[in-house]
């Protein structure tokens, strides 16, 4: 069989080829925000959604209840 003949370049194919170029030299990579460090004894508010059983079982042992909570997952943490 003999070798096909190379079709033309058309117009789309170079616009195409040279929008795929362009693309790879402007993307840019996004920069994830830095790190905050954690301070020590500063406390953040925060949505939680956790089980009413679990809750009830915090709040059994009346005030400092969030304070339960929080050293529960610092201890699950290793921390």
């Amino acid at each position: 069989m003999p070798d096909q003949p190379r079709r033309p370049r058309t117009l789309n194919d170079a616009r195409t080829e040279a929008e795929s170029v362009f693309k790879k030299v402007t993307t840019k990579t996004p920069e994830l925000p830095p790190k905050k460090t954690a301070l020590p004894s500063v406390k953040e508010m925060v949505s939680l959604r956790i089980d009413q059983d679990v809750l009830e079982h915090f709040q059994e042992g009346g005030p400092g209840w969030q304070d339960r909570i929080n050293d529960a997952l610092r201890k699950a943490a290793g921390k």
